[in-house]
């Protein structure tokens, strides 16, 4: 009984020790080594000789730097351009222009018959000089006034029909008046100028007249000293004549010179007829006019009478 139990448990004992190899070999062993060794090589042989061995290995995972994402730009929103329209011109019918009156005198122009229109509005106190015979700008003023005053186009250019108004209003002037012997009116003389031989001399117009017993022989303009050296005023006479002097103070010439007061005299002076009233003397009476200030040298007598008045 004993034998037969031990004899059980061996053969329990190996049939578990099978299974227990069979077990293991199926967790580990390819499907062609399950199957028994008759079918080839068990798994643990080595391969033949010439034939590549295979491994798998798993790819290793690439480090990639996290790239920096830079700021896009900030999008500007450009409206879409709008179309215009430009509006279409209007055009309006106009009037043809009435024809401007054919002048007669206008801007620029000069000669006698200039003369003659600035004594005429001279007469009417719309021209405050003596005739210079040439149109500028103060005569065309004058003509403007003159044809606004009469209901007409102020255009300063005189018209025929202008021209005929002002000759209706006005008398024909003299010789005298259209060529007066200064540019300026010669003032009212002072009561001391109406007796004997006078050179009377006004600072208000700025005038000398060579007179004879109150009748004026001969006019021309003069101009005086500056503020500083002034020309005096009074009642004086003529001490000497010089034709040909020159000033031993400004060693500058004084030709036809007449001396009436001191280092004071009537002459004629070249920077007067070139500058004008734009210049000054030392406190004489300079003269512009060479041919007249020579003339009345001529007449003039040591002894005269000299009048300096405003």
């Amino acid at each position: 009984m004993r034998r037969m139990s031990v004899s059980v448990l061996r053969t329990t004992l190996a049939v578990v020790t099978a299974a227990a190899v069979t077990t293991v070999a199926t967790g580990c062993e390819p499907a062609s080594v399950q199957s028994g060794a008759s079918r080839g090589p068990s798994a643990t042989a080595e391969p033949e000789r010439g034939t590549p061995q295979r491994t798998h290995k798993a790819p290793e995972p690439t480090r990639t730097k996290p790239r920096t994402q830079r700021p896009a730009p900030p999008r500007t929103h450009r409206p879409a351009p709008v179309p215009t329209r430009t509006p279409a011109k209007r055009t309006w019918p106009t009037r043809p222009a009435k024809p401007l009156p054919r002048p007669v005198l206008a801007l620029g122009t000069s000669g006698e018959k200039v003369r003659e229109l600035q004594a005429r509005l001279r007469q009417l106190g719309l021209f405050d000089r003596q005739p210079t015979g040439y149109y500028g700008s103060v005569t065309g003023t004058a003509v403007s006034a003159f044809q606004r005053g009469h209901n007409r186009p102020a255009s300063g250019t005189l018209d025929a029909k202008t021209w005929a108004k002002l000759r209706d209003l006005t008398d024909r002037p003299s010789r005298t008046a259209m060529y007066p012997p200064t540019s300026r009116p010669i003032a009212k003389p002072d009561p001391r100028c109406m007796t004997g031989r006078t050179l009377c001399i006004s600072k208000a117009s700025r005038t000398l007249s060579w007179m004879v017993d109150g009748k004026v022989l001969a006019a021309m303009d003069v101009r005086f000293g500056s503020q500083y050296t002034p020309t005096r005023e009074g009642t004086f006479k003529v001490d000497f004549k010089s034709r040909d002097h020159v000033s031993t103070i400004y060693d500058t010439p004084m030709p036809y010179a007449m001396f009436f007061s001191g280092g004071q005299a009537v002459h004629y002076s070249s920077d007067f007829a070139a500058r004008g009233y734009s210049g000054a003397s030392h406190g004489c009476v300079n003269v512009r006019d060479k041919k007249k200030i020579a003339s009345v040298f001529a007449q003039v007598k040591a002894g005269d009478k000299v009048v300096v008045y405003r």
